[in-house]
């Protein structure tokens, strides 16, 4: 082989090498970029969204997540996340978690976890494994949404029992109230520092009022209100 052709292939390997080093840098850029998008849209989101690789550890939680904890993201990224875990719902959130990597399955569970407001709020997460561009497992991508209400069982007051109730004078309403929550017309006389010919007379314009003609409707009126719990 001529001393020519032997330049002239080693220039066309250099040629394809700075080919393929464009082709990976422009293939690098792009996955950044996209990467970026899904950053700033990920921290857009009104629900809390995370990130884990293969071996398990967090690699990127969302703006929503780092707002709920009151941390940094250095201190959430890797394990730092289960440091919020309650203690009594550690183990089991860390199991349902651990088994689902093993089985490459998706899952769903519910723990709590400490607030940036020093109280503990409950958390529904939901994880779906990732594969990278050869098919292979990458790790997990989930989201989480604060279920504390519904733990709590919100309850949404009755228009028209609100309505009657809260058009009752302000005494009428504290009598209401004791004797909803258990006690006697005596009772709350003493308690409001009234006569019980004074508490009594309230007592009937309340029954008069709402319609009924007993204590346990007027009981009843008061919780669908939302003025007691039941």
């Amino acid at each position: 082989m001529s001393p020519t052709k032997d330049i002239d292939q080693v220039t066309t390997l250099r040629e394809r090498v700075t080919e393929l080093e464009q082709v990976v840098q422009r293939q690098r850029q792009r996955l950044q970029m996209t990467d970026t998008r899904f950053r700033e849209l990920a921290d857009a989101a009104p629900f809390l969204i995370w990130i884990s690789g293969s071996d398990g550890m967090y690699t990127f939680v969302n703006r929503a997540w780092l707002d709920l904890r009151g941390r940094k993201l250095d201190e959430e990224l890797g394990n730092g996340w289960t440091e919020g875990l309650h203690p009594e719902d550690r183990d089991q959130c860390l199991d349902a978690y651990l088994r689902s990597f093993g089985a490459r399955q998706p899952f769903r569970v519910q723990y709590r976890v400490l607030r940036a407001s020093g109280d503990y709020c409950w958390l529904e997460t939901t994880g779906v494994p990732l594969s990278d561009e050869d098919g292979a497992f990458a790790g997990f991508m989930g989201a989480a949404q604060d279920i504390s209400d519904r733990k709590r069982g919100v309850f949404t007051p009755d228009e028209e029992a609100a309505r009657l109730v809260f058009a009752l004078t302000e005494r009428e309403r504290q009598v209401l109230v004791l004797i909803a929550a258990g006690k006697s017309t005596k009772e709350a006389a003493a308690q409001l520092g009234i006569s019980y010919k004074t508490a009594d007379s309230h007592r009937s314009r309340i029954l008069e009022k709402l319609g009924v003609h007993e204590t346990a409707s007027m009981v009843r009126y008061a919780i669908r209100a939302g003025l007691i719990e039941a």
